[in-house]
């Protein structure tokens, strides 16, 4: 607006501007930019008489510059604290606005997007850079000001190209081809339009940055709560399945074979059964409710092609499902007559040691498939519908072995 304005207002006089009192204006807005503030210059034109047509931008010349509004908009108090959990948890904030850059810097410093000093890349050195010059760019700064809608569009094109998984928010239209393009596109609910809205994958109901990062958070506790349950429910089918086939392979070493040289399974069906209901409903229900670890916002992101079950996953599940297994079948071992421990016990009394001996170690498994990380004894009392599961499947086993019915 500056550069349109041939005059300047002073008190009640119309005076030349000129390069001097220009420079002194824009080192005034440079000041104001420092303090956080946001500038607009006010000029006007008066005119002898209306124009005859609609106006064009031709008319937005010789214009009297009549000062300088600096506006703060001041970001909210829970905002520095929710970048700097999602820098903690390996989410990069970045920062693009309309703003003065120096604005857009003071403000960005404020919230610990970057540090005092660090680059600010406007709109228009954006566009004179290449596609190859453009990636390296959008990985070392993280505030761009001034910038135009295809400015946003190509910030984020180049996050995906770098191969960065990328989040946009936004209000207005011209924020609509952005939102499109990202990962996932967030509109604000409060002061979004319709268009944005439309654009959008998700819709921010109270337009808090903080929100965003509380979602982060809320989905890795739900994914961790997910690989829980298949932590479990997979360690306890497996040490199930090797309960019946090595008892089945070593049946002979474990004695666990009839006259005439028959091999005797060394679970019953319905035992399996009643394992697979008293364990697979209200212990591997209750986990899905577990809060998520202390550490779930100190880990760094999944990467795109990380698996649920990864490998790691694997190894667990078949190790825990072999102690059980052995576990079991040495229970067994134990009741029955001949084997590795000669005992006394019926095949009936000894497949009830068995059958409860793997009831029993699947509800301990409860507590050991809750994290891969920490000891099944760290945070022991968190989850109370766990505790009433495993005291209700319990109580289940008891009667079933006990009452005659």
């Amino acid at each position: 607006l500056l550069a349109r304005c041939t005059h300047e207002q002073e008190g009640d006089q119309r005076r030349p501007l000129d390069d001097r009192r220009r420079d002194e204006i824009l080192a005034t807005v440079d000041r104001l930019a420092d303090d956080a503030l946001r500038t607009l210059a006010v000029a006007y034109r008066p005119l002898d008489a209306p124009p005859s047509s609609p106006p064009d931008e031709g008319i937005e010349r010789d214009l009297t510059f009549a000062g300088i509004v600096g506006i703060i908009d001041p970001p909210r108090s829970e905002a520095r604290r929710a970048i700097a959990e999602a820098r903690g948890a390996g989410v990069r904030t970045v920062m693009i606005t309309g703003d003065h850059p120096r604005t857009a810097a003071r403000i960005a410093a404020e919230l610990g997007i970057i540090e005092a000093g660090d680059r600010t890349v406007t709109g228009s050195e954006l566009a004179g850079l290449d596609e190859a010059d453009a990636r390296v760019v959008v990985d070392e700064v993280s505030v761009y000001a001034r910038v135009a809608p295809e400015h946003k569009l190509r910030i984020v094109d180049a996050l995906q190209a770098n191969g960065n998984i990328v989040a946009m928010t936004g209000d207005g239209v011209n924020d609509a081809p952005a939102l499109k393009s990202a990962d996932i596109g967030v509109a604000m609910g409060v002061t979004g339009t319709d268009v944005t809205k439309e654009a959008a994958k998700m819709i921010l109901t109270d337009d808090n940055f903080a929100t965003i990062v509380a979602a982060v958070r809320e989905g890795r506790g739900i994914f961790s709560n997910i690989r829980k349950f298949l932590r479990y429910l997979l360690s306890s089918n497996v040490g199930e399945v090797l309960t019946v086939l090595l008892g089945v392979v070593f049946a002979g070493m474990l004695g666990l074979r009839e006259q005439g040289g028959a091999v005797v399974a060394p679970l019953l069906a319905t035992q399996i059964l009643w394992i697979n209901l008293l364990t697979d409903t209200g212990p591997a229900l209750a986990m899905g409710v577990d809060p998520p670890p202390d550490d779930v916002m100190a880990r760094p992101p999944r990467g795109i092609a990380d698996r649920v079950i990864d490998r790691e996953m694997v190894g667990g599940v078949a190790f825990v499902g072999l102690v059980m297994a052995v576990t079991t079948l040495l229970t067994l071992d134990i009741g029955l007559p001949g084997g590795l421990v000669d005992g006394s016990d019926s095949l009936t009394e000894a497949r009830t040691m068995a059958f409860t001996t793997l009831v029993l170690a699947q509800l301990f498994n409860c507590f050991n498939a809750r994290s891969d990380r920490v000891s099944a004894f760290a945070h022991l009392f968190t989850n109370p519908l766990l505790w009433g599961a495993v005291a209700l499947s319990a109580v289940l086993q008891v009667a079933v072995v006990y009452v005659p019915v």
